[in-house]
């Protein structure tokens, strides 16, 4: 029996490429696909999830909205994955820095993805696991990013279940994100450890690029301006790599 069209998408596997781009707002993917997609056509807009295929330099991709949160993008991924015959999902979004390391409008490449959420309880695993990005992914996004000249680091980030966090009681050096930032996590983001899994039970591949918009340690921020500039090379950079495979 067919697996498709699903509650949440309303396509056939033809519709989409087998490299899919993920921002989490769907008039994100809206303004990828109005900008750099050619013969651009809507293939999903249920619940308002727009997903859109084209030609970037000749070469089909896709691009679709994943929502807020490990749930959602737990769903549209798993969906893209077994369902419509996706092979690579990357991730675009923004993230809030929480390392030294990284500053305002940088790029970080998400090599691993740590989180505090109990999606991987699923799975049934006598252990812990660590959601990681596809070498074959990563390594093309690397040299790309090296070829675009961009400020780019490559490391862990952290996919957080909780935006407002219960700590404010805590001594700074007690908090949650003080504690990530101490085992090298570069930044925090909503949505990658649970599209690094399951792309790893689907045996297919994801990565997770982002911007960093705003910065937890200095309290730094980007304008509304700088932001669009930096989303911009962020977006290159993606479909870049996904041409590259």
């Amino acid at each position: 029996m067919e697996n498709y069209p699903t509650p949440h998408i309303n396509a056939a596997p033809e519709d989409f490429a087998k490299t899919v781009l993920m921002p989490g707002d769907p008039l994100r993917a809206k303004f990828i696909a109005e900008s750099f997609l050619e013969e651009a056509v809507q293939v999903n807009s249920v619940r308002n999830m727009l997903g859109f295929t084209g030609l970037y330099k000749g070469e089909r991709v896709s691009v679709m909205g994943s929502g807020m949160g490990i749930p959602s993008i737990g769903i549209y991924s798993y969906e893209l994955f077994n369902f419509f015959g996706v092979e690579n999902i990357i991730r675009v979004g923004t993230a809030g820095g929480m390392s030294e390391k990284v500053k305002i409008r940088d790029v970080v490449i998400g090599m691993g993805a740590c989180t505090n959420s109990n999606f991987v309880k699923q799975f049934h695993l006598p252990g812990d696991y660590a959601p990681i990005a596809s070498w074959k992914l990563l390594e093309a996004c690397v040299n790309k990013a090296k070829e675009l000249n961009l400020n780019y680091k490559v490391g862990n980030v952290l996919s957080s279940d909780t935006f407002y966090g219960d700590d404010g009681c805590l001594p700074d050096e007690l908090k949650g994100n003080a504690l990530w930032a101490k085992m090298g996590v570069l930044a925090v983001e909503m949505e990658s450890a649970a599209l690094y899994m399951n792309a790893a039970r689907a045996g297919k591949n994801a990565l997770g690029i982002f911007t960093v918009s705003d910065h937890l340690i200095t309290g730094e921020a980007t304008s509304a301006e700088e932001r669009q500039s930096s989303f911009t090379d962020m977006m290159k950079l993606a479909l870049e790599t996904a041409i590259a495979l």
